[in-house]
């Protein structure tokens, strides 16, 4: 069987890998971002942060607040702010349903990933989430370690 061909355009440019761990992600969803030129030419050379970041439902729009891209340096005059709210662009289900598990069921939602597609697009994915207490986490910890002690255990004795 021939191996699928590796897509040149699919690129992961920002991962959020604490946020599995603060946050019992139960869903997820890929959606559009608003970005600008110079935006889209930083994030092709992966300078962008969304560890510290969130998304909200505000006026009947989905954002993302508190995320960084870094200043594109060929772009000088028509440079970008870093740290601005960003539009993410979902269906009008989609933004319905995000805002009601937000507002009666006490989640958040969390950005996880940040790529460029198949086609080359900027995408986010975002979870929706429920932050995980001290001894989730501590529980959480325990299960992975004890995953890697069996797999060493199975590597020696298999």
């Amino acid at each position: 069987m021939a191996k699928a061909k590796e897509n040149p355009n699919y690129k992961v440019i920002a991962e959020n890998r604490r946020a599995r761990y603060d946050y019992a992600i139960e869903d997820d969803l890929e959606c559009g971002i608003i970005l600008e030129g110079s935006e889209v030419k930083s994030l092709r050379v992966n300078s962008a942060n969304i560890a510290e970041s969130y998304a909200m439902v505000e006026n009947g729009e989905l954002w993302l607040v508190n995320s960084y891209i870094a200043p594109y340096e060929q772009a000088k005059t028509f440079g970008h702010e870093e740290k601005r709210r960003r539009k993410l662009l979902v269906s009008k289900k989609e933004l319905s349903r995000l805002w009601s598990e937000t507002q009666r069921k006490g989640m958040t939602l969390v950005p996880l990933v940040l790529y460029f597609n198949h086609r080359g697009i900027a995408k986010l994915k975002i979870g929706i989430a429920k932050g995980k207490k001290n001894h989730d986490k501590r529980e959480t910890e325990a299960k992975r370690d004890w995953a890697r002690q069996k797999q060493r255990l199975l590597k020696d004795h298999g």
